[in-house]
């Protein structure tokens, strides 16, 4: 069965975008949020575009209707260019080709796809085309660069594997863009988000169990997130537990770009962002929510949380909630 997404189809979507910007203006729209693209098209005079937006925190979601063009980022982007970002892409109509990190794949109605902003990619919209387009900074999949490279470019398909539960997921999102508002419509973008990692896995690596050289990294990974609320984690525990010695474990994180104390801290605070950000949790306190992850002083998590978001977790808090 091939999902489409017309007047039959049973999957239902928002009104379409008002296409009412010339290639000009949408240029500048779309730099406002993306600064570090390029445009080009072949038919600049009949070119139309528009979008629905919506922002969710860190989280931006674009529905937008175009006629055939070419989006390019050509650089890497260092981290004083701003976070680093991963985009998914949900094709409605018309057919696009996404190019990243030597692969490419054309995405038909009902496919999606990852890529990262900080990496040289290129979107051909080979024809009028409508996607949804789902910007969230890329701590939120806790995947390494590596990891992520391994899963860019990949087409999910909403008729095989995993595919099936992810694909409609997001397509309700996108069919419920006008209601996407407060808290609870965070938690349960980060939640598909999530899920998503796993998808993306399966879909890049059909018939293998692993590709990856660096098992010990990867088990470690697994015990930190298994161990976020001890207070005594870090890299001695890692490596007794793996009977390994801390040299070597550095240097296992080493080959990732990465380093243990670092990680350990990055997945702390991610978590505890989460939390600070989940309804269920709004009567906790910042304490009792760092405590869960290890970390009890007070004081040492507000100024780690201020460095890494730009923000205290009690303002934070209060972005979200307004209480």
């Amino acid at each position: 069965m091939t999902r489409r997404f017309d007047d039959d189809s049973s999957v239902t979507i928002a009104p379409m975008p008002e296409r009412n910007l010339d290639f000009l203006a949408w240029t500048a729209l779309v730099h406002e949020n993306f600064p570090h693209i390029d445009l080009t098209t072949s038919i600049p005079d009949n070119f139309r575009a528009g979008q629905h937006y919506v922002a969710l925190d860190d989280i931006q979601l674009f529905d937008m209707a175009t006629g055939p063009h070419t989006v390019e980022q050509q650089r890497v982007l260092t981290d004083s260019a701003g976070p680093q970002l991963c985009k998914l892409s949900l094709q409605f109509s018309g057919t696009t080709e996404l190019t990243q990190d030597g692969r490419s794949c054309i995405l038909a109605p009902g496919d999606l796809a990852l890529y990262v902003a900080h990496r040289p990619y290129q979107l051909d919209y080979l024809e009028d085309q409508r996607s949804l387009i789902i910007q969230f900074p890329q701590d939120a999949l806790h995947l390494v660069q590596q990891q992520v490279a391994e899963v860019t470019a990949i087409p999910i398909n909403a008729n095989t594997g995993l595919g099936r539960v992810a694909v409609p997921l997001f397509e309700q999102l996108a069919a419920n863009l006008h209601i996407l508002q407060g808290p609870h419509a965070l938690r349960l973008v980060r939640s598909a988000l999530e899920m998503l990692v796993t998808v993306l896995h399966e879909a890049s690596r059909p018939g293998e169990t692993t590709s990856r050289e660096n098992p010990l990294f990867d088990q470690a990974v697994a015990f930190i997130a298994d161990h976020l609320y001890d207070p005594e984690l870090g890299p001695q525990m890692i490596a007794d537990y793996f009977y390994v010695s801390v040299r070597q474990l550095h240097s296992k994180f080493a080959e990732e770009g990465e380093t243990v104390g670092t990680f350990i801290r990055n997945e702390r605070l991610g978590r505890i962002r989460e939390d600070l950000a989940d309804p269920t949790r709004q009567n906790e306190t910042v304490q009792a929510i760092s405590a869960r992850y290890g970390l009890t002083d007070a004081s040492y998590v507000s100024k780690l949380f201020k460095q890494a978001y730009g923000q205290t977790p009690s303002h934070y808090r209060h972005s979200i909630f307004g209480n």
